[in-house]
């Protein structure tokens, strides 16, 4: 009998440890509230909001954020939109990885980037934060900036020392006619670090 319950014993940690290798966190940074909405550093929420459509998981307040689960094929997805604000993203980032047991590998941030013109992609293993608060924030936290990250662009059309109400505007009339082919790009380089890691996803849609 010990021996019996021995073997389960071991049978169902590889169980949980095979579960966990396929478990990703994809998370959208931006912030809550209607007078957010829409704007161009919540496009991290839009980006997962239509995977979360795309892969029919259906997003709940829960602790930190809004998170909904789902699969593409055979990973599951925890996709979360924090609800801490922009500058303290890490913490809602800590929580769910701890809480999911999801390791850093397997941890992918969307964000907006200034650097790119609008609707180009670049996805990253690690980097500095680029003077994003939410990536800053995130690696303060989590004490590392080896953390994937893809980057949607917003553009830089701005004056001088207008940054903040650029990045905390809406988008144009011609962002958001190319927005929903843009997105549903950004969609499925989501999936494809899931599905097939990292480096081919760079090459993919990298510039895309």
């Amino acid at each position: 009998m010990n021996i019996f319950r021995r073997f389960f014993q071991l049978f169902s940690r590889h169980e949980e440890t095979e579960a966990n290798e396929m478990k990703f966190l994809i998370v959208g940074l931006g912030n809550i509230g209607p007078d957010y909405e829409g704007t161009r550093h919540n496009i991290g929420f839009r980006v997962v909001d239509a995977l979360g459509e795309n892969i029919g998981a259906t997003f709940a307040d829960r602790r930190y954020g809004f998170v909904a689960k789902g699969r593409a094929k055979n990973a599951e997805l925890v996709l979360l939109k924090p609800s801490t604000y922009m500058n303290l993203s890490g913490n809602a980032v800590r929580y769910w990885m701890q809480q999911e047991k999801v390791p850093m590998e397997r941890i992918l941030i969307v964000c907006d980037d200034l650097s790119l013109p609008f609707g180009k992609l670049r996805m990253r293993p690690n980097g500095s934060d680029g003077g994003h608060n939410g990536l800053k924030h995130i690696a303060q936290v989590l004490g590392t900036q080896q953390y994937a990250r893809l980057k949607f662009g917003i553009g830089n059309d701005f004056p001088k020392g207008t940054q903040a109400d650029f990045v905390l505007g809406q988008f144009t009339d011609e962002d958001l006619a190319a927005m929903p082919e843009r997105v549903s790009l950004a969609v499925e380089a989501v999936k494809s670090f899931c599905l097939a890691g990292i480096a081919p996803t760079m090459t993919q849609f990298n510039n895309k």
